[in-house]
């Protein structure tokens, strides 16, 4: 027997692209929504009116036009960074929702093509304007979708280690524990009365040990 909530079962039908053009942050989320009654089944561009069928179909409601307002469907895209003009931002690479972009700090980026999903997050980022969206030449399979959803968990993982580790750092360091208080003083007369009787008995032993001896 499956195991596999609404939700998922709406998540395998989506395109898995994380665009969020939908309005939501990313396939998940808007899955959890339409599962919840939360949105319309028709706000995923990529997914085209094939996507909206394949929702409707499962849900068992009717088909609705694909909201445009949302982006227009169209083939694959994929981003392209302008090497001569990156000057090593980052941004982009912070922005890609499947790390399919690849460099270092104050170094050139690349794409890797295999790996983008067409979302063009990457591109407002961009201060220099380097990064255009291309056609990719080839058609999003579902193998894209399968693959895209899991570098799409490690990258939300990976960000959430990152946002926990610099939360520690950032955290204002534990007070120290207060002192122990000090043992209050002993009483002088007390101690002064111990060390007599302490004498007083040393006393009556060589006393007796004396009156012993020849």
């Amino acid at each position: 027997m499956s195991c596999r909530t609404l939700a998922d079962r709406i998540d395998a039908l989506l395109p898995q692209t994380q665009c969020t053009k939908c309005g939501y942050d990313g396939c998940r989320p808007y899955a959890d929504a339409i599962a919840g009654s939360a949105a319309p089944i028709n706000r995923c561009p990529p997914g085209g009116e094939e996507g909206i069928a394949a929702l409707a179909a499962l849900l068992g409601v009717p088909a609705l036009p694909l909201d445009r307002a949302r982006g227009e469907p169209g083939p694959l895209l994929v981003a392209r960074i302008d090497e001569s003009h990156c000057i090593g931002c980052t941004l982009c690479i912070q922005a890609c929702p499947v790390d399919a972009i690849v460099g270092a700090n104050k170094h050139m980026h690349t794409v890797l093509d295999d790996w983008c999903t067409g979302c063009d997050l990457c591109v407002a980022p961009c201060p220099v304007d380097c990064i255009e969206m291309v056609p990719a030449g080839r058609a999003w399979a579902a193998q894209d979708a399968a693959i895209s959803r899991e570098r799409h968990r490690a990258h939300l993982a990976r960000a959430a280690r990152l946002a926990a580790d610099n939360a520690r750092l950032m955290a204002p360091e534990a007070p120290e524990a207060p002192a122990e208080p000090a043992a209050p003083a002993a009483d002088s007369g007390n101690e002064e009365r111990k060390r007599s009787a302490i004498e007083s008995a040393l006393a009556r032993a060589r006393a007796r040990r004396n009156a012993t001896q020849p």
